[in-house]
């Protein structure tokens, strides 16, 4: 071949704008004048700090932790607070289904030993009409009473010794049933006064001498009647389940500060919602807080000014 056919061969590649590599990658070069454009465009990331409205409500929530904290304190403490194991009890019986109630025990001498064939009468207001029952107690002192109502009842005690009946009375909260137990279950012992004791209070009628005496401690029962301990022990149970609820939602409450989460500090309201108990206005505060975690905005900063 000569020069003129090899010049002839050059130009007709020159022409195709034709080149090996933009045929190995599909591209062909471009012709035109290269030009670049820029926008307003800032890349941006989500503030790890939590918004000024974040931290206002978990403030408000380690308020509401504390009044959780102040609650379960009021359950642990039986003998004191707004609401005590028996008011508490009571509250639930007055929803109790009837004859969901079981009452034993055992009746024991001044001396601590069992009575037998001592008569347990029991009686309670049903809407105005006054109902009774009664067994007598077995060899060693026991009893059991079954189908009651729950609530408040007057038990009577009947003892008779040295040609005299001597009536011991108190008044008892029969426990309604749990959650998960369809009867109440109610065990309380009684010690009978010495026959001292007995002959020391006076007659009903006023006479020296008197074949019934009484022994009433249902006047100063009246804010706090006789209940099992079991029922007490559950209530306190409960108490620290207030407190230990609290206490978790105050440290979600805390890591979500630091750490600038809202699903932290979400969980947080919502912990702090079921450890109210009965501040109710509480409880209330709990949903707000939860409600509110939805309005926070969400925070986003330039990328340069991360580092």
């Amino acid at each position: 071949m000569g020069e003129s056919d090899e010049h002839t061969a050059l130009q007709d590649l020159d022409s195709e704008n034709v080149d090996y590599i933009d045929e190995l990658t599909g591209l062909t070069e471009p012709k035109g004048e290269i030009t670049f454009a820029s926008s307003n465009t800032i890349l941006t990331m989500r503030d790890p700090k939590m918004h000024s409205m974040g931290n206002a409500i978990a403030v408000f929530l380690l308020f509401i932790c504390l009044l959780g904290f102040l609650n379960g304190l009021d359950y642990a403490s039986p003998n004191s607070g707004l609401v005590r194991p028996d008011e508490f009890v009571y509250r639930l019986s007055l929803t109790a289904p009837d004859e969901t109630a079981t009452f034993s025990g055992v009746v024991y001498d001044d001396e601590q030993q069992p009575l037998e064939n001592a008569t347990v009468y029991i009686s309670w207001d049903d809407d105005g009409i006054w109902n009774s029952t009664e067994m007598q107690t077995a060899t060693d002192g026991s009893f059991s009473f079954e189908r009651l109502d729950p609530g408040l009842v007057r038990v009577d005690i009947i003892v008779e010794r040295d040609s005299y009946r001597d009536v011991f009375a108190n008044r008892v909260l029969l426990s309604p049933p749990a959650i998960i137990e369809p009867i109440g279950f109610t065990t309380i012992d009684f010690t009978i006064p010495s026959p001292e004791e007995f002959a020391s209070q006076p007659c009903s009628n006023g006479a020296q001498e008197c074949e019934i005496r009484n022994i009433d401690l249902t006047p100063q029962q009246l804010d706090h009647p006789l209940m099992d301990p079991g029922a007490a022990s559950i209530y306190i149970t409960i108490g620290f389940a207030f407190m230990g609820l609290s206490l978790i939602a105050t440290g979600f409450t805390l890591w979500a500060m630091k750490s600038g989460s809202i699903a932290i500090l979400r969980t947080a309201a919502a912990l702090s919602f079921f450890g109210m108990g009965h501040y109710y206005a509480a409880c209330c505060f709990g949903i707000v807080a939860f409600l509110l975690t939805f309005a926070i905005p969400k925070r986003y900063i330039p990328v340069e000014q991360s580092f």
